[in-house]
């Protein structure tokens, strides 16, 4: 069994490539990274790689000749669309239509997972929620524009090709290891400083209101696995815990596992031009089909991301 995963060296490729080594462990499983240093394990032959560059995609799909292929790799930051939009538009779109076009030139039919994601609902009314796969498209984003677009090409060439390809809707995840631009490493990250007393006792914040469907992203790893071993070619499947939690709750239960009393403070830069009130979303299809519902609670997933922001601290100060 050949699997490849794009975006290997990313927060969510690092713990698929953990999880799959579990489940598999004699599978041949192969990645690509956008720039070395490759993701630090030895569970996974990476291969340094920008998916935009058509020949070299091509390239590599014809040499591996992947069973699965698991396209992870993106540009996630829906703020970083808003200043470059047409960065985000290009290396989603560009990135994934050109794996597809690698396979149908390498005349090989892989099941391929497609990442889309919530954000393509965009803001809807509390009586239309929880959302299902049927829910109308709404973007609100550059970011969440380029993920319908992913999201169509996939069905559009699983119809055109018969490609056995699905699509999965994530909501919101996190977890060990997330970058600090994404809300909950980002307030315990400055929890952490503070801590160590490279901070003065004050947390940065932007809207802490919206309320969002948060999972963890070892749940939602899970998922990406029983969907790509039990989903229907052509589907897409919601991944979602079915619950809302506010930043502000996300602030609250991170505040229980700290002693030191910590102010809060309203940090401009850290709003966006448009902020969906509510997003909760309807996993159904996706237990129906697979049996999958999340295991990791919420509060154990920010006390794990917290702990492992405090080990990042200690890694920077060794250095």
């Amino acid at each position: 069994m050949r699997i490849l995963i794009t975006g290997a060296g990313g927060f969510v490729g690092q713990h698929l490539v953990h999880h799959l080594r579990a489940i598999y462990p004699d599978a041949e499983l192969y990645g690509t990274v956008l720039q070395r240093p490759a993701p630090p394990h030895n569970d996974v032959v990476c291969h340094e790689l920008d998916l935009k560059d058509e020949e070299a995609t091509f390239a590599l799909i014809k040499k591996l000749q992947p069973d699965y292929i698991y396209h992870l790799a993106a540009q996630a930051f829906v703020p970083r669309s808003f200043e470059d939009p047409w960065e985000t538009l290009e290396n989603n779109i560009r990135a994934q239509l050109n794996i597809i076009l690698g396979c149908l030139k390498a005349n090989i039919r892989p099941r391929m997972l497609i990442i889309s994601s919530a954000e393509i609902y965009g803001a809807v009314q509390p009586d239309e929620l929880p959302l299902s796969e049927a829910a109308p498209l709404r973007p609100s984003s550059p970011y969440s524009v380029s993920k319908i677009a992913q999201d169509m090409l996939g069905l559009q060439y699983h119809i055109s090709h018969e490609l056995p390809i699905m699509r999965a809707r994530p909501f919101n995840h996190f977890g060990p290891s997330q970058s600090e631009r994404f809300v909950a490493p980002a307030f315990a990250m400055q929890i952490a400083r503070i801590e160590a007393g490279l901070q003065e006792p004050i947390i940065y914040v932007g809207n802490l209101a919206p309320q969002r469907d948060f999972t963890d992203v070892r749940d939602i790893v899970r998922a990406y696995r029983l969907i790509m071993d039990k989903g229907t070619a052509g589907e897409a499947y919601n991944i979602a815990s079915g619950k809302t939690y506010s930043a502000q709750d996300i602030l609250d239960v991170l505040f229980q596992y700290t002693d030191i009393e910590i102010e809060v403070r309203v940090d401009e830069s850290r709003l966006r031009p448009v902020d969906i009130p509510i997003i909760q979303g309807d996993a159904t299809r996706l237990h129906a089909t697979t049996g999958w519902q999340p295991e990791i609670p919420f509060e154990q997933t920010l006390k794990d991301v917290l702990e492992d922001c405090r080990q990042r601290i200690k890694q920077e100060r060794n250095f």
